[in-house]
């Protein structure tokens, strides 16, 4: 009777694993994995054709990434609202004690066991969870009022600062552009948005003069390069140069002058983009941006095929934030915007942007393994 009684239970388990697994979206892995490996062939290239030392640990935390990710889709989609609140709390102590116990040449990295953690990255994806809950608890007609934005925009605002007062201007910044998207997304009022918009073009002067003076120089340089082509201006432009030298179909991998000869600076982290494009060229590069438009179309479709608005705010979070990273670190190494220091997702070294993406994906994941409509 026992034996029968384990047997029907572990055959249930088995049917209920096999019937989550079938849920997850293979797009969604495929590219994730196709872009991981991207990174590592990037990075090899990057160090003169060694793994040593980028793309070895790039390749081990994608490994863990992966693993991690696939644990969280299996983890019941109602968690992540219960916990969403202690998730920004956390997140925002994190923020305060990178101040007072930082790391690095800027304070943004908590350093333990030789390990090295960027709060400021998983504070993106407690910022998606606690606005989607936030607004999971609004009706529809509330959100034609001023007084229901006033919580969210202070949620907003207040890790964006803390962020920007590392300093990180470009990451803070990236937080708030992300808040003020959900914002958008519930259907925030045209009229709130416009009186936003008179408000910060009001406050550019009292913005300007709190800026640190290499952030300024950043600002300049990006309105002409030539300003200090030896300082500031040199890593756009010799970004320039080597993406216009990569042509239609590349110098080939392994090949690039402007990175091997070490013209382009940083060429690991948030100028990967100008590497690949050197090598792959104009072909290359626009396979590779086709893979992450793909891989954030299947996400979004996920916002429109589960039940609850919280689900479809957290899933279109994720989708927006990966389009972030995207937009603003090919803007910026393509000389349209200035160098604030995005990475390229699931590409640039860097273990903590790396995990946030793949967490974040996860949470998608579960999502639609758990929420999704029948």
């Amino acid at each position: 009777m026992n034996r029968n009684i384990n047997k029907f239970s572990s055959d249930t388990l088995i049917t209920i694993f096999f019937s989550k697994l079938f849920k997850i979206n293979f797009i969604i892995i495929f590219s994730l994995i196709f872009l991981g490996l991207v990174g590592v062939a990037s990075l090899y290239s990057a160090a003169g054709s060694d793994w040593n030392p980028w793309a070895k640990n790039h390749l081990i935390r994608l490994i863990f990434g992966l693993g991690l990710m696939f644990v969280i889709a299996f983890i019941p989609s109602k968690l992540f609202f219960k916990y969403s609140v202690l998730s920004f709390i956390l997140g925002i102590f994190a923020l305060i004690l990178v101040k007072l116990i930082g790391s690095g040449s800027v304070q943004r990295w908590i350093s333990y066991g030789g390990i090295n953690f960027q709060p400021s990255e998983i504070m993106k994806i407690a910022l998606i969870l606690i606005l989607a809950k936030y607004f999971d608890h609004i009706s529809k007609i509330q959100l034609d009022k001023l007084i229901p934005y006033i919580i969210p925009i202070f949620i907003i605002i207040i890790p964006g600062l803390l962020v920007i007062s590392q300093p990180d201007l470009g990451t803070g910044l990236t937080i708030i552009l992300l808040g003020l998207s959900i914002l958008f997304y519930v259907g925030i009022s045209i009229k709130f948005v416009l009186f936003f918009i008179l408000i910060s073009i009001s406050s550019v002067p009292f913005i300007w003069q709190q800026l640190y003076e290499y952030q300024k120089n950043r600002i300049l340089v990006f309105l002409n390069p030539e300003l200090d082509s030896l300082g500031s201006g040199y890593q756009i432009i010799q970004s320039k140069i080597a993406i216009g030298s990569g042509g239609l179909f590349g110098k080939g991998f392994l090949l690039g002058t402007q990175s091997r000869l070490n013209y382009l600076p940083e060429k690991h982290t948030d100028f990967i983009f100008t590497l690949i494009s050197e090598e792959l060229g104009f072909f290359g590069s626009i396979s590779i941006i086709l893979v992450y438009c793909l891989l954030i179309a299947s996400i979004m479709k996920i916002s429109f095929n589960v039940e609850s608005l919280f689900s479809k705010i957290v899933v279109f979070g994720i989708g927006c934030l990966i389009f972030l990273y995207l937009s603003l670190n090919i803007s910026m190494v393509c000389g349209l915007l200035p160098v604030v220091g995005a990475p390229l997702p699931l590409v640039s070294y860097g273990g903590t942007s790396l995990l946030t993406v793949l967490i974040g994906v996860g949470i998608v994941l579960s999502i639609n393994i758990h929420d999704k409509k029948v």
